[in-house]
């Protein structure tokens, strides 16, 4: 039994002619009576009884229409189904980010995808200090915002978002109420960094080395934005962040400060290379149109 056979009879069904069915479907009459005894005979009951103006469906016939209208609507379904999946209009995206990711710009990029794609499930994976790039090669997520610098080998990446650095302090420290720092003027405050990181990731967001060629002085160490927070807040160190993390971070024990002299944080979209599939092109479009940065933007 062929899902094709199931029409001839729905349709025969509909129109109680064969005739007719036949021209809705396309096909020869003899076509269509030869379909239909073949397939009464598979069954091994009469479907339809023939008279002068047609045919009608018999008491068995009645059953197995029934079904047949059944089992094509699910067809439908599955190719339905199939065919949003083809068009990248359901399914899972999974977007990876660090900290803020790329300010207010993720948030929006995530709702607005979820908006024109209501069938797809969008979910947020954050990383610490870097992660968000292994998870791309290890297929743990299938887009994310990276923080550069870091190795984009095997990636295809645009920069689409940037960021001005702050300098996280203590509510009580001498300079919170400035309203800029340069990095000379902390460069004898201990420095929050972390180990999970690339030593070139480090060394960049601690400003290594400071414009007069000296090297920080390093603080505690952290293995997230959380722990780190909260040694900035006992006073045990200061802190580098973009000025995102003011947005998400709001702390009363915590003062951010503009940093003078200190390159912005550039955040790319990357995906593996190869691997973007109609959802990851879908978002990437979302996130150029949302983007603020109104200058060209590098690619990799």
């Amino acid at each position: 039994m062929e899902l094709r056979q199931l029409r001839y009879l729905v349709a025969i069904a509909d129109e109680g002619n064969l005739g007719r069915a036949a021209e809705t479907l396309f096909v020869s009459q003899p076509a269509l009576s030869y379909a239909l005894r073949n397939l009464e005979a598979e069954l091994g009951v009469r479907i339809f009884d023939r008279h002068a103006g047609g045919v009608r469906p018999t008491a068995a016939g009645r059953d197995v229409i029934a079904e047949a209208r059944r089992t094509l609507l699910q067809a439908d379904r599955i190719v339905a189904a199939a065919d949003r999946h083809r068009r990248g209009e359901t399914g899972v995206l999974r977007v990876g980010f660090e900290a803020s990711g790329a300010g207010e710009l993720t948030t929006r990029a995530r709702s607005e995808f979820a908006r024109r794609n209501p069938g797809v499930r969008v979910e947020p994976k954050r990383y610490d200090w870097g992660g968000e790039v292994g998870a791309l090669r290890d297929g743990l997520v299938d887009v994310a915002f990276v923080w550069l610098p870091t190795d984009l080998s095997g990636l295809h990446w645009e920069i689409v978002h940037t960021e001005q650095r702050l300098v996280g302090l203590p509510a009580g420290h001498p300079l919170a109420s400035r309203e800029a720092v340069s990095v000379m003027e902390v460069n004898d405050e201990p420095l929050m960094w972390t180990e999970r990181a690339p030593r070139e990731w480090v060394d960049w967001w601690a400003i290594n080395p400071r414009p007069d060629g000296s090297e920080p002085r390093w603080g505690p160490t952290n293995d997230n934005v959380e722990e780190m927070l909260e040694q900035v807040a006992d006073g045990a160190a200061i802190c580098f962040v973009p000025s995102s993390m003011a947005l998400y971070y709001n702390r009363p024990d915590l003062v951010w400060v503009p940093l003078t002299g200190a390159e912005p944080l550039r955040v790319a979209l990357a995906w593996v290379e190869g691997a973007d599939g109609p959802l990851v092109r879908t978002f990437a479009r979302i996130v150029r149109e949302l983007s603020a940065n109104g200058q060209d933007r590098p690619r990799g």
